[in-house]
């Protein structure tokens, strides 16, 4: 598995579903601010890998788990 890859392309499906849901239900609807807050925490992560590429997969994968919102 190439967890940065992963990374990305969980950041770009959250932009477009984002984008969905805001032009359908509100900026402020609660589904909107919820995916607005995982890929605020995908987005500091990516930043996080390509600051640090010494980073394991095995950490970001931890981090990643953590910063699961549900």
């Amino acid at each position: 598995m190439n967890t940065i890859e992963d990374i990305l392309n969980r950041i770009e499906f959250l932009r477009k579903k984002m984008t969905e849901v805001a032009m359908d239900k509100g900026f402020t609807n609660i589904e909107s601010v919820h995916i607005s807050q995982e890929l605020d925490l995908l987005l500091n992560l990516y930043e996080d890998v390509k600051n640090n590429p010494q980073l394991a997969t095995n950490d970001i994968e931890s981090k990643l788990d953590e910063n699961k919102l549900t």
